[in-house]
């Protein structure tokens, strides 16, 4: 079942609304058409109690805003472009250097703080954007659209469609969750476990941008293919953990046959239980290291440092600047589809 209602005004005096998907077993999500922004997760512990898992914001203007990315949708290239400068087509494009001198997540002025149209169809809210040529300093025209669902299976969908102009353009999106299956309001969230499948990590350079190179997890703190405490290894002496302040580094996703969690969380206490599924090379693991208790979020809880922690599927970062990594390249007039869920259980 999927209801909307009217969220506040936008930036323009837009109305923006708020849907809220909600399957057979009680769990719901919300969404909004303010940057197609992810909202709220309600899930119950292992003894029926309901709790918002996602971080996030309930008012419009903090929506708009947004802090930290929390739940937000992130295009044209979600993480980092390396010196803020790509090359495409014998052409060298330049971007807004917002993360020391590289671009994180486009530059500010992202795309989750537009007004997506939407239409609601087939039990998804589908909402769509035209991103104009040069938008961002990206070449050529993108059509976005982006579909939330949730399943009977306790499954939260995100769908992706990108369609491409008349020029090659560069299509690397992702969602910005982050999670603390106690609740979103309890607090410092790592000691709750996660697993990641993964035999190997981007490595990065001192500004957290990929290298090129591949870094074995065997033996570092990096290796989470059993499931373990977050903070187990998190101050350990790596220079990685130092360049991230914490984990802020992207997985590089052994492929399976047959659908498999990429990664998962675990809250001992709750019970409560996440798997991720996508089909994406990589996923962003990033312990809220950069939050603080200047962030306010939903009923006035206070996101202070590693109060949660996000999971974003992706190209791998710094991508178009690495031959050998997959190319994050949309040619002119095709289409890119990609898929992304989160799947909520208890463990008693």
């Amino acid at each position: 079942m999927i209801e909307s209602s009217f969220f506040g005004k936008g930036p323009d005096g837009e109305e923006i609304s708020i849907f809220k998907l909600t399957n057979k077993n009680g769990l719901s999500a919300g969404v909004t058409d303010l940057g197609a922004t992810w909202l709220s997760m309600e899930a119950p512990d292992r003894d029926g109690r309901i709790s918002d898992v996602l971080l996030g914001y309930d008012t419009v203007p903090l929506v708009y805003e947004n802090p930290g990315y929390l739940g937000a949708i992130v295009g044209r290239n979600a993480n980092r472009i390396k010196d803020a400068k790509f090359k495409l087509n014998g052409k060298t494009y330049s971007l807004c250097e917002n993360d020391g001198k590289n671009n994180l997540h486009s530059g500010p002025d992202t795309l989750n703080k537009r007004v997506y149209s939407y239409i609601i169809k087939d039990d998804k809210v589908i909402f769509s954007l035209e991103s104009p040529k040069s938008d961002q300093g990206f070449p050529g025209e993108l059509h976005i659209e982006v579909a939330y669902s949730l399943t009977d299976e306790n499954e939260f969908k995100i769908e992706y469609l990108l369609e491409a102009g008349s020029e090659d353009t560069v299509a690397n999106f992702t969602c910005h969750p982050y999670f603390n299956l106690a609740g979103h309001d309890s607090g410092y969230a790592l000691k709750q476990e996660v697993f990641i499948d993964a035999d190997f990590i981007t490595e990065n350079d001192n500004t957290s941008v990929p290298t090129g190179r591949l870094l074995s997890v065997d033996g570092t703190p990096f290796d989470f293919r059993e499931r373990k405490v977050i903070e187990k290894d998190i101050d350990k002496d790596d220079t990685q953990l130092q360049y991230g302040g914490g984990y802020d580094h992207n997985f590089c996703i052994n492929k399976r046959e047959g659908k498999h969690p990429c990664a998962g969380a675990y809250d001992p206490i709750s019970g409560r239980y996440m798997e991720i599924f996508t089909d994406c090379d990589g996923i962003q693991f990033y312990t809220g290291n950069g939050l603080s208790k200047d962030i306010i979020g939903k009923n006035g809880a206070v996101y202070d440092r590693r109060c949660g922690y996000a999971f974003e599927t992706q190209f791998y970062p710094n991508a178009i600047n690495i031959p050998e990594f997959r190319q994050p390249v949309l040619k002119a007039g095709k289409s890119f589809r990609s898929e992304t869920s989160y799947k909520f259980s208890v463990i008693k």
